[in-house]
C-alpha cells in the first residue's frame, strides 16, 4: 500500500515515515493570517483523501469522484492524527465508521 502526504505550501512526499503525521498538522498552526494555504492532506493510493484544517475540521473524499464527500468538526490532534495512520494503511473500513457528516 502507498500513500502521499501533502503539506501546507504545496510539497508532496510517497510513503514518509509516520513521524510525519503530528508535524503536518502542525504547519496548520504557522502564519495563521495565510488564507490561501489552508490545509494539508493525506491520499491513499486508492485515491481516498483526507483533507485537515485549522481548528480540528477534516473532511474524507475520493479525489476520483468516487461517493460522497464527508467531514467532521472539533476532531483532536490525537484523534487526526489517528486518522492519518489509518488511511496510510489503507484501512478504509475503521474509517468508514467514523461519524461523518455529508458535504463538506
Amino acid at each position: 500500500m502507498s500513500f502521499f502526504v501533502y503539506h501546507r505550501y504545496g510539497a508532496a512526499e510517497r510513503d514518509p515515515q509516520p513521524t510525519v503525521f503530528p508535524l503536518l498538522l502542525d504547519e496548520l498552526e504557522d502564519r495563521s493570517d495565510d488564507e490561501e494555504h489552508t490545509s494539508v492532506s493525506v491520499i491513499h493510493e486508492s485515491e481516498w483523501c483526507l483533507g485537515f484544517f485549522r481548528g480540528g475540521y477534516v473532511t474524507f473524499e475520493n479525489v476520483e469522484g468516487e461517493g460522497e464527500p464527508r467531514h467532521m468538526q472539533g476532531i483532536s490532534h490525537e484523534k487526526a492524527i489517528e486518522m492519518m495512520h489509518l488511511l496510510s494503511k489503507g484501512d478504509l473500513a475503521a474509517l468508514e465508521r467514523e461519524p461523518w457528516q455529508a458535504g463538506h
